[in-house]
């Protein structure tokens, strides 16, 4: 029950910091950049 408990806490939180579909992909554009820098 724990790890659901975390799981939702912290979907909550991505949810906040990006209010609209396009806040979700420039999330996603930014992580993707960041794996790719450091795979350089």
């Amino acid at each position: 029950m724990k790890p659901m408990i975390a799981v939702l806490i912290a979907a909550a939180l991505v949810l906040a910091g990006c209010n609209t579909v396009r806040g979700v992909g420039q999330d996603i554009e930014k992580a993707g950049d960041a794996i790719q820098k450091s795979t350089k």
